[in-house]
């Protein structure tokens, strides 16, 4: 059976951990965007900074940040929490992305995972999620990262109707000496 939202949030330890990888499951009351072609999007989540996850009818999650950037992060619910699990830093990745390069966001991925503060939490959390929520292992979550966006047909715009622009950015681990340092 695949995860929903109701399973998810059915589970308190879980929604508990997952807080701690930047994701709470309290959906916003006051809509700040639209999405064109869909009424009332599904508010499933939102992180540290105020952005929030869509599920879409399509049941692709969304990712509208609050920096005015927006995409299909994951096929599904379940691929979305996968995301999160394995690459808590996802949206560094996009950040450090050369502007959509896949070569370029591995490198990202390998760069942040060597750099990461709190790792014995983040794997602790990991496998805890994994454990309650029985998900299987992911197999390719940057590559699946990079078709989502890359493959983003969702068009979402502020209240004054100004579109968002993709998550991709420009820049690339070389641009951060921490990053450049940890690939080298």
């Amino acid at each position: 059976m695949p995860l929903t939202p109701e399973i998810l949030t059915a589970n308190s330890e879980v929604v508990a951990r997952l807080r701690s990888l930047d994701v709470s499951f309290a959906p916003d009351e006051e809509p700040w965007f639209t999405i064109d072609g869909v009424e009332g999007p599904r508010h499933v989540g939102s992180d540290g900074s105020g952005s929030a996850f869509v599920l879409l009818p399509s049941q692709t999650v969304l990712y509208v940040s609050s920096e005015g950037r927006a995409g299909i992060i994951a096929e599904s619910f379940e691929a979305f929490i996968q995301l999160v699990l394995v690459r808590p830093y996802w949206r560094d990745i996009l950040k450090f992305s050369g502007g959509g390069d896949l070569a370029e966001m591995r490198r990202a991925a390998d760069a942040l995972e060597a750099t990461l503060d709190d790792e014995d939490e983040v794997n602790v959390a990991r496998e805890d999620i994994r454990g309650a929520l029985a998900l299987p292992g992911a197999d390719d979550p940057v590559g699946a990262l990079y078709e989502a966006v890359a493959a983003s047909d969702a068009i979402v715009r502020a209240t004054d109707g100004s579109p968002f622009t993709t998550l991709f950015n420009r820049f690339s681990i070389d641009n951060n000496p921490t990053l450049r340092n940890a690939a080298a």
